[in-house]
């Protein structure tokens, strides 16, 4: 019985010593990111739209040249385009980072008082397809177009899909895709299709990876997009 006791009794103890605690923790993180980028301007002092080119993995690095191998300013060697262009260069050791873009995207509309900010377009290829998506989400005030190019997408695009409804959006892979499943784009185009109010989905059947060369150097897509205005 005396055996009994000094079991309860330390048992007792023990859940008088094991009992939760409820505490705050406060703290904060702050990240430094640094973009060069080439930035194509416009002749003539009217107010003209900006569009945004996110390269892919390829072209990290602190060669800024390497963001006019493909894509928009690849078009601008031997074409012209009214309007300004933006193409930031992703550093080697990250990936596109949503708040650091914005702030820069800011920065140049701030620098360059004709640019039109009704008129604001957002592409990418491959890395910069999933940069763009995600950009888009996080600030979908902000694009009056929407085109990502053999793009991987998050699971946050996955599952707040309605977010971006209201901005015209032209989607486009490769049906051989073997870097970045075509599954990505058609998924998102599913989800996007039952609320967006201008979405459509191209799949090349004789694309691999490389599904942005025929995209980007048509003036097809630049015409597009420079029809796409947001409402006042």
């Amino acid at each position: 019985m005396k055996k009994m006791m000094y079991i309860v009794c330390f048992v007792f103890c023990q859940f008088l010593l094991a009992q939760t605690t409820h505490k705050t923790f406060k703290t904060s993180v702050q990240l430094k990111y640094e973009y060069q980028y080439a930035l194509h301007k416009p002749q003539g002092d009217a107010k003209k739209p900006l569009l945004i080119f996110l390269h892919g993995s390829g072209e990290k690095g602190t060669d800024v040249e390497l963001v006019k191998v493909h894509g928009p300013f690849k078009y601008l060697k031997t074409h012209e385009l009214d309007a300004y262009v933006l193409a930031p260069q992703c550093p080697k050791e990250v990936y596109w980072e949503s708040e650091s873009l914005y702030q820069l995207i800011q920065d140049v509309i701030k620098q360059n008082k004709n640019i039109d900010t009704n008129r604001i377009y957002l592409t990418g290829l491959s890395m910069g397809a999933w940069g763009a998506w995600n950009l888009a989400f996080a600030h979908p005030e902000m694009f009056a177009a929407l085109v990502p190019i053999a793009g991987f997408v998050d699971r946050v695009p996955m599952l707040e899909n309605c977010k971006i409804k209201d901005i015209p959006t032209r989607i486009f892979h490769g049906l051989v895709d073997d870097v970045v499943d075509v599954r990505y784009s058609i998924d998102i185009y599913k989800k996007l299709k039952n609320c967006s109010t201008d979405i459509e989905l191209t799949i090349f059947d004789d694309a691999n990876h490389d599904s942005w060369t025929r995209v980007y150097d048509n003036d097809a897509i630049y015409k597009w997009m420079f029809q796409q205005k947001k409402p006042n």
